[in-house]
């Protein structure tokens, strides 16, 4: 654990008490609920909690109560009720999962749960969500296959990369939602340093994600379903930072989706957010040492000029006050971009997208979508927009209206170089 999160704990924990999760996330809501998180058990789970240390116990309990009414609904007959709700309970299990560290017992016992409910819902779906599992560094990275219905060949296929303190469970219910309903693969993952990847023994460095994300794209071109040339990638937070990264060195991406990417500099996620980004990454790279991994890891994290070598299409999504991300950075990112290329700008709204989630993840899919059927690609295109919360969308720039055009400092110098 950090020093940050050790000496911080306490505002956290009081934030916590007077601000549930808004505190930690602001207008996360939405995001969770979009993810599967139903608005009932979700109130279920905050009025438990008032600390930090709470979150795993609340999680679990709500969990076992609706993993405990999927199965009797399996056992009286009703199996698509059963399989929605084994659903919702996986989605629940992670979230237990999640607050808790590397190693410790709790998470064998929460992580048989929650395979078990992945388990039941592939059976209860006809087979249509699969667990794999590919050998890799030594370790063994984890994803879950989501099919479409009936009979699938050449379809355009999606990797959906889940944010650092996120696990493949959590796209359950998008990729059925937004994916397979509409004739499209989708793959979720555990990437290097996250869920049972991070179990099996695999951590995350600074290129071991692209190379983790290629061995995924090498698995989905040997299947019957999937089309070759139409792989592209949906990433949220870290997972739209490794998307780039895997954009710049992999031509068989051919199109990439970031919402919530840290695409800037490492200062503003590990020294003025929360201190809990810094202790999960610490973890999931497997650094016990926090000045070694100032020292060693974290300066070789920015993706600086990299992005120059992205061939496809790429969208960006950002929110203008992100707390993990400075605006000026991300565009200053964009810019360096030179394949065809999207950014949205989505006014007030912060690190999770909360407030435009359902949007953003449609969106998202649907861009996807189109460019995987071969639109939205032509050299030179470079589409800017700031969408305001009056439902207005400026057109032709991402700076927010607030800025009357004067371009901030940190961005002019990056226009300069």
């Amino acid at each position: 654990m950090t020093s940050r999160a050790i000496g911080q704990s306490w505002a956290l924990d009081a934030a916590i008490a007077q601000g549930g999760f808004d505190a930690l996330h602001p207008q996360a809501r939405g995001s969770l609920e979009m993810i599967g998180v139903d608005h009932s058990d979700f109130e279920r789970v905050f009025s438990q909690v008032k600390a930090g240390a709470m979150m795993p116990k609340a999680w679990a309990g709500v969990a076992q109560q609706v993993e405990t009414r999927a199965a009797h609904y399996r056992r009286t007959g009703f199996l698509a009720t059963a399989a929605d709700l084994s659903q919702r309970a996986a989605t629940l299990w992670c979230g237990a999962l999640g607050p808790l560290p590397v190693g410790d017992a709790r998470r064998a016992v929460f992580r048989e749960h929650l395979n078990r409910c992945v388990d039941h819902i592939g059976e209860l779906r006809g087979g249509r969500v699969r667990r794999v599992a590919l050998d890799f560094e030594g370790g063994h990275l984890y994803g879950l296959l989501h099919l479409p219905a009936g009979e699938v060949r050449a379809a355009p296929a999606v990797i959906l990369g889940p944010g650092m303190d996120m696990l493949k469970e959590h796209f359950l219910s998008p990729a059925e939602r937004y994916y397979t309903s509409r004739g499209m693969v989708a793959l979720s993952i555990d990437g290097p340093g996250q869920g049972e990847t991070r179990e099996s023994g695999v951590t995350v460095g600074v290129t071991n994600s692209e190379r983790a994300l290629a061995r995924w794209i090498d698995y989905l071109t040997g299947l019957p379903e999937v089309d070759a040339d139409r792989i592209g990638m949906f990433g949220v937070s870290m997972g739209g930072y490794w998307g780039h990264r895997l954009a710049a060195v992999d031509r068989r991406l051919a199109a990439l989706a970031s919402f919530e990417g840290v695409t800037g500099e490492f200062a503003t996620i590990f020294e003025r957010a929360q201190p809990s980004f810094k202790r999960n990454y610490l973890q999931m790279s497997g650094y016990t040492d926090e000045e070694a991994f100032d020292r060693e890891l974290v300066p070789r994290l920015p993706l600086g000029d990299l992005v120059r070598d992205i061939a496809c299409p790429v969208l960006i999504g950002i929110g203008e006050f992100d707390e993990l991300s400075s605006l000026e950075e991300i565009i200053a990112s964009y810019e360096r971009i030179t394949a065809p290329k999207e950014i949205r700008v989505y006014e007030n709204e912060f690190h999770p997208l909360g407030g435009v989630a359902a949007e953003m993840m449609r969106f998202g899919a649907d861009w996807l979508e189109r460019v995987l059927a071969g639109e939205l690609a032509e050299p030179g295109r470079d589409e800017r927009y700031y969408v305001r919360c009056d439902g207005e969308v400026t057109e032709g720039t991402a700076e927010p209206d607030w800025w009357r055009g004067a371009v901030p400092s940190a961005l002019r110098a990056s226009r300069s170089e």
